[in-house]
């Protein structure tokens, strides 16, 4: 036995070592390591082997490894092995544990680390039936020196994180160790405490002792394993743990704060301690040893040591827990009055945010917010005082620095540590910039006036600084600023802040004390400043809307406002430049055009006096074709129509109608325009998609004005048709000729101005839709160019909205955009698709009753929209359902019922091929979203929102064994609200009832989890129960079974989706079982089902006389008997299973064996008869 050991470890060593050589082949190795795993599955003396291997005369890897082969021997071989080997094997390990190991110093992590789970593993199989005296074994251990007090540390560690965080046992065996743990946990607190003092005592010793080096790491390296044992621990036991001894074990903790090798390990276990609430005493000792790391703080502004600066964090995330626990004490039933020390508190909190990391300064956010909402720290004086200072902070904090690229401000070097790029920073940033916006609107609500003063002298002082570039200069054009310019960002920050501020100054002051004057003060000298630089002039125009409320305190500025806006609509940096525009100038233009809208929007009353004004301004500009682009035009149009609902006179705002669109409706109703649109081969022409072209020709020129042409007509019949609505008020809109009757229920019957016109372009419109879909036929892809031929693919920008990733590289230095002329035809391609159905879906949001009572509107949309609907891509059909489930909120049963027939009959073609094998991940992710949406329609369509809770989710008896007479199954077949008005015309179409239940059950084994709760919880029997009482084909009813199946099977080891869907098969089953027979055939087809319990849940299902179940213990044996279906996770596929045996209850009772019902007698009426009355 002993040559065969020898020569087998001789072996063993050799594929160890060829597996670890990085100069060994990769047959070689996969040869090795073959080896090894057949010798741990097959080899019959691995215990010896193992032992030899891990003799520390062995190298490292060697010694790993031979652990390695004892944990397997323990984790599958456990259960057949017989007493006596099981106990020499647990010696073994226990000798291994006293002196198997090197120097605590000495020894590698990984030696330490496998040793510590063999014990687990033993202790998970045998503690404490047949290990009792493990914990005193343990105890004994840390006698031996500092290596073996740390293996402990790291036993208890993994114990804790097996048993009660991944709770890797049988439910058993968990409960049994837990139990025990709990009980003894006086003891085991005590010890680790004690580890930790003697440690923490000896390490401040001899750490200052010349020569005692050495000695001190190993103190602290034992200290270091307790605080993360005890950080395995605090996060589960009784408080009363943690708080024992006045708060012994805090205090050690914030003692530790101040040493350099211990404070991350103390303050994570502070971290988790303060997050279990242990009280505002504790809050308070922790707020004052806050003070021994402030001077940690201000030595590490300049440089970073990335231990200490994760310890920061967790230094942050412990303020930030202190700060929640304030607000939900302070003013609750507890009666916890304001901490006399909250100012050392907030001095401390504002220290963070004041830090030259970006991520610190955010992860404080959060609680700033609460502290300045909380209805009586708000109005601490403390708090005010701290209100400005962190006003006079986010001045600095909202400059967009610390790009890791960069080295121009002290949070790059911190940047480098928490971001991987420049982008990905920017994201954080914007994300960051958003958060700081709220809490200064939060912090203006206690401090208005002093806010807006900070406010008024950052913007005086940004307006008379010079225009600084800085190193990073515009490409497009001389003395220009780049985004990362010193005045842009300094802009920006100032833009935002004056945003937040202005608008809450409104809001939480009186008009009285409004600061009017200096308000238009501030108004008149943006609108006095000039600039030619595009990226300050968008900054410029930000602040003038901000600022814009001030001007209805003094209407004569007015003028002055839209004067310096229509300024900007026609920026140019060279005037009648032929090069592209670059992004910066796009922008402003556009935030001209947007701020005007927002003006009519919001202000509408307001600037009607000067709609005359605003109307010729606009004729003029648009007399001149190249001034503006087409969109630019649109939403100068859609700012007049939003001015022109404040006429009220429907005649007077009918005839503006018809004037502003007079050119629109002209060219759209045209015979030139009829013929393209509704023959796909003369569009394709119209637009120049069969010509082939290079990016030097001139055939843009006709094309181009073609498509803009038809862009034109489409963004203005969308802006009209969006934005022209009646007045809100019932009487003005009576006095304006707006009603024209009443419906049957009484309500008012309202017309639209813009009706007239939008009803004389919907066919046309329709016949864009229509055509737009015979466009994907082959007859007519063949018409395509070579230089089109990818046309009708999604672009780099849709692809990456599917996938939910960032937007392009971060673009510095505002490059010109150029676009190639494939780029240009995809995108009209694509907005001229989605304008086509925003019109239809605004059209009935705008017009109402005389859209939806349009003659044959079903028919007409569905012999334009449903047409080839075969050859139309997903990502073309995401518009169209959109609309459809905007229609669904008017409930228009008359018009929908039609057109949902025909696209859930198509659907259900589309959604089947859902598991098809696809080429790219953006192509899955399509299919995934177009399948949620179908989903989405069919529910809002069908599915009431106030749908019962499933039976699961109601309050259940808490006695398992409680018992009723109750029927089991669900009352079938009768009248349910669960649907909506247009579900129950649905269901009535048996072709479309079929296909709903069909798409429903389908769903349920598609590879998205979301779909298949959502579906099993909501949909699927709301749908089925309409027929559970009818006839329905066994054929049917298997089928409608089995897909539940095939549910749990691809999703039922997701705890959400498996009780749904198990409860949905549970529905199934006690509704049909007793009609259809074929269930059972199906239930008996499930792997490593029980036959005998079967048959016990189905004659409690049939058999009237029989005793029923409690609702939660019938679940639970349902569950059971399906309980083979359930898939595993990929992950778990191929994984070796663990079996541990359960030991002799400790803690449970057995139940007595004779039936309490069959006793003679219970004495229990005795206690209830005259003769006890005395009681």
């Amino acid at each position: 036995m002993a040559d065969q050991v020898a020569a087998m470890c001789e072996q063993l060593i050799k594929a160890v070592n060829m597996m670890m050589d990085p100069e060994t082949s990769q047959i070689y190795r996969l040869e090795a390591l073959k080896f090894c795993e057949e010798f741990k599955e097959t080899c019959t003396f691995c215990v010896p082997c193992g032992l030899r291997l891990a003799e520390k005369t062995q190298t490292a890897v060697v010694r790993h490894f031979g652990l390695q082969v004892l944990e397997h021997v323990v984790k599958f071989r456990w259960n057949n092995m017989p007493q006596q080997e099981k106990v020499q094997l647990k010696n073994c390990a226990m000798q291994l544990l006293s002196n198997g190991t090197h120097s605590i110093l000495e020894e590698e992590s990984h030696i330490k680390d496998v040793l510590s789970r063999i014990i687990v593993e033993m202790i998970k199989r045998e503690w404490p039936q047949h290990w009792p005296h493990m914990l005193k074994e343990m105890e004994s251990l840390t006698s031996l020196g500092e290596a073996q007090t740390e293996l402990v540390m790291l036993i208890l560690l993994r114990l804790a994180e097996d048993v009660i965080t991944f709770q890797t046992l049988p439910t058993q065996r968990r409960r049994d160790i837990q139990q025990t743990l709990t009980q003894n946990m006086d003891n085991i607190f005590s010890f680790m405490l004690a580890i930790l003092q003697i440690n923490v005592d000896d390490y401040r010793k001899v750490n200052s002792i010349p020569g005692q080096e050495l000695q001190a790491k190993a103190h602290c390296r034992v200290a270091v394993a307790a605080l993360n044992t005890l950080a395995g621990y605090i996060d589960w036991v009784a408080l009363a743990h943690i708080t024992n001894a006045n708060c012994r074990l805090l205090e050690m903790l914030c003692l530790l704060l101040s040493e350099p090798e211990l404070q991350l390990e103390a303050v994570e276990c502070l971290l988790i301690a303060i997050s279990r609430k242990v009280g505002l005493n504790t809050c308070q000792k922790a707020l004052i040893q806050r003070q021994h790391v402030r001077c940690h703080e201000t030595t590490h502004l300049i440089y970073m040591v990335e231990r200490h600066y994760i310890f920061l964090k967790r230094l942050c995330q412990v303020l930030c827990a202190l700060g929640s626990q304030l607000c939900s004490l302070v003013g609750s039933e507890a009666e916890v009055e304001v901490p006399a020390n909250l100012s050392k508190y907030m001095e401390a909190f504002l220290a963070f945010t004041t830090h030259p990391s970006q991520f610190l300064k955010s992860s404080t956010q959060i609680t700033w917010g609460a502290l300045f909402r909380h209805e009586i720290l708000s109005k601490d004086s403390v708090v005010m005082e701290t209100a400005i200072k962190y006003l006079k902070t986010t001045m600095t904090n909202l400059v967009k620095t610390g790009f890791p690229s960069r080295n121009d401000n002290p949070s790059c070097e911190y940047s480098r540590v928490d971001f991987d790029s420049d982008e990905d920073f920017n994201s954080f940033f914007n994300s960051f910039r958003a958060q700081q916006g709220e809490v200064v609107r939060s912090a203006c609500r206690i401090v208005p006036l002093e806010a807006f003063q900070i406010a008024a002298e950052w913007l005086q002082y940004q307006i008379a600084s010079p225009i600084d570039t800085g190193n990073t200069t515009s490409k497009t054009a001389e003395g220009l600023c780049s985004m990362l310019s010193p005045s842009v960002v300094q802009w920006d920050a100032m833009t935002v802040f004056t945003e937040c501020v202005v608008g809450q100054t409104f809001k939480n002051l009186e008009e009285e004390k409004l600061p009017i004057d200096q308000g238009m003060e501030l108004l008149q000298a943006v609108l006095n400043y000039e600039t030619k630089d595009p990226l300050i002039l968008s900054c410029v125009l930000t602040n003038v809307s901000a600022l814009f409320p001030f001007v209805m305190h003094r209407p004569h500025v007015l003028p002055q406002v839209l004067f310096k806006l229509f300024g900007a609509i026609t920026f140019e940096i060279v005037p009648n430049s032929k090069a592209p525009r670059t992004r910066a100038v796009k922008n402003v233009r556009r935030h001209a055009c947007s701020s005007i809208i927002k003006m009519c929007r919001d202000y509408p009353q307001f600037i009607l006096p000067c709609f005359d004004m605003l109307y010729n301004h606009v004729k003029k500009l648009f007399s001149n074709e190249a001034t503006l682009t087409q969109m630019e035009k649109c939403a100068l149009m859609e700012a007049l129509v939003l001015i022109s609902n404040q006429f009220k006179d429907y005649a007077k705002q009918k005839a503006f109608l018809e004037e502003l669109m007079a050119p629109v409706v002209t060219d759209w109703t045209s015979d030139e325009m009829r013929h393209v649109l509704w023959d796909p081969a003369m569009f394709l022409s119209f637009v120049g998609a069969d010509q082939v072209a290079n990016e030097q020709s001139q055939y843009t020129d006709t094309a181009g004005i073609n498509r803009a042409r038809l862009s034109f007509c489409l963004y203005t019949i969308l802006g009209v048709v969006k934005r022209a609505r009646w007045p809100a008020d019932l009487e003005e809109a009576k006095a304006g000729g707006f009603v024209v009757g009443c419906s049957p229920s009484g309500a008012p019957i309202y017309r639209n101005p813009c009706t007239t016109q939008i009803l004389a372009l919907l066919p046309n419109l329709l016949a864009l839709i229509r055509t737009h879909n015979s466009l994907f036929l082959p007859e007519n892809l063949a018409r395509l160019s070579e230089t089109f031929s990818k046309a009708y693919e999604v672009m780099d920008v849709e692809k990456n909205t599917v996938l939910g990733l960032p937007q392009p590289l971060l673009d510095i230095y505002d490059s010109p955009v150029y676009k190639s002329n494939l780029e240009r035809m995809q995108g009209f391609f694509c907005t001229l698709n989605d304008n086509c159905f925003h019109i239809l879906g605004n059209a009935g949001l705008s017009m109402q009753h005389d859209f939806y009572t349009i003659e044959g509107l079903a028919e007409q949309i569905v012999g334009a929209a449903f047409v080839s609907l075969d050859h139309v891509p997903d990502h073309r059909l995401r518009p169209m359902i959109h609309i459809l489930i905007f229609f669904c909120s008017f409930l228009c049963t008359h018009l929908l019922c039609p057109l949902l027939g025909p696209l859930f009959a198509y659907m259900l073609q589309v959604v089947c091929e859902e598991s098809q094998v696809t080429q790219e991940m953006w192509e899955e992710q399509l299919v995934r979203l177009v399948t949620r949406e179908v989903l989405d329609l069919l529910t809002v369509s069908c599915i009431s929102k106030k749908v019962p809770e499933p039976a699961g989710n109601k309050e259940e008896l808490e006695e398992e064994d409680m018992m009723t007479d109750s029927a089991q199954t669900v009352s079938s077949g009768q009248p349910t609200d669960e649907l909506t008005e247009l579900g129950k015309c649905l269901v009535k179409h048996e072709n479309i009832y079929m296909n709903l239940l069909t798409i429903s059950f389908t769903s349920l084994s598609w590879k998205d989890t979301v779909n298949c709760h959502r579906t099993a919880s909501m949909v699927c029997w709301s749908l089925l129960r309409q027929v559970v009482g009818g006839n329905l084909l066994p054929e049917a009813v298997t089928w409608f079974y089995t897909s539940v199946l095939r549910g749990l099977q691809m999703h039922g080891q997701h705890e959400v989706c498996n009780s749904a869907l198990s409860h949905l098969a549970m529905l199934i089953y006690d509704n049909l079982r007793p009609r259809y027979a074929e269930l059972r055939a199906v239930m008996t087809q499930i792997p490593n089902i029980s036959v005998e319990a079967l048959d016990q849940y189905e004659h409690r299902l049939m058999d009237p006389s029989a005793q029923k179940f409690g609702e939660k213990k019938r679940k639970d044996q349902f569950k059971k008997l399906i309980a083979g279906t359930v898939g595993k996770a990929l992950c778990q596929q191929f994984r070796k299973e663990v079996h541990i045996r359960n030991l002799p209850s400790l803690f449970k009772k057995p139940k007595p064996e004779k039936e309490i019902l069959n006793n003679e007698a219970l004495g229990l009426a005795v206690l209830f008869t005259s003769e006890h009355d005395t009681l």
